[in-house]
This record gives structure tokens, sequence and C-alpha cells, in this order.
């Protein structure tokens, strides 16, 4: 059977203090559910950046190269620390492909340009 393993992350801490662990879970598991390897932390409100990332690269690449996907937290996190994979390729890749015809048919592609083309308000929510 073959199990599609994901890194991403369990919320931990308490209220308005948000801790992260980084791990490697089954897909099909909850947020907190069970987990296969634990791989480091992330503590967001650490002053200093070097110590906000706390990872075992070698057990991260590892985990990459059998084939796990991270979340696209955890791959910003990872493109933070200098470690690049082949899934932070591919989603520049197509968010760039849609840029290019969002800008030939003439339509905005982010927030700003829809603000700055008058089609959205400031306070207004985008159109899903």
């Amino acid at each position: 059977m073959i199990m599609a393993v994901k890194l991403r992350m369990m919320r931990m801490g308490r209220r308005h203090r948000p801790f992260f662990r980084i791990n490697a879970v089954d897909s099909r598991t909850p947020r907190d559910g069970t987990i296969l390897e634990r791989l480091g932390h992330y503590d967001p409100l650490v002053k200093d950046k070097t110590k906000q990332i706390v990872l075992d690269i070698e057990k991260v690449k590892s985990w990459l190269d059998k084939g796990a996907i991270p979340s696209d937290t955890v791959s910003e996190l990872l493109l933070r620390l200098g470690i690049k994979h082949k899934y932070a390729i591919d989603k520049t890749t197509r968010r760039t492909k849609a840029r290019t015809a969002a800008r030939t048919k003439g339509q905005p592609f982010t927030k700003a340009e829809r603000i700055a083309g008058g089609q959205l308000k400031t306070g207004d929510k985008p159109a899903s």
C-alpha cells in the first residue's frame, strides 16, 4: 500500500502565542493527528530570524527524496532556509504562466491590480 506523505505544521502553544511543529505525516490524518516523524519547529514570535525555524535538514531532504509533498507554508519555510525542492519550482512556474495568461487577456492578476484598476474597493473581498 502506498502512503502519501506530507510535510506540514502542527499548531502548538497557547492562545495568541503560536508555536508550530513541522512533521512528516500521512496526508489522510487531521492537522493534529498521528505523525510519522518530527522534523523540527517554527516559532514566529522569536525576534531573531535565524532562530525562528529549527529543522533537521537531513531528515527533511530524505523525506523530500522519498516523495513527501510539503504544504505551501512549509514550502515557503524551506525556501527561506535555502532548501530548493521541485514542488516550489513547479508552483512558481504555474504562477508565472497564469500571470502571463492574465496579462495577455488584459485582466488583473493580483488584488492590488484589481484595486488599482477600480474593479475592487479596498474594503471589499475578492470574488472567488
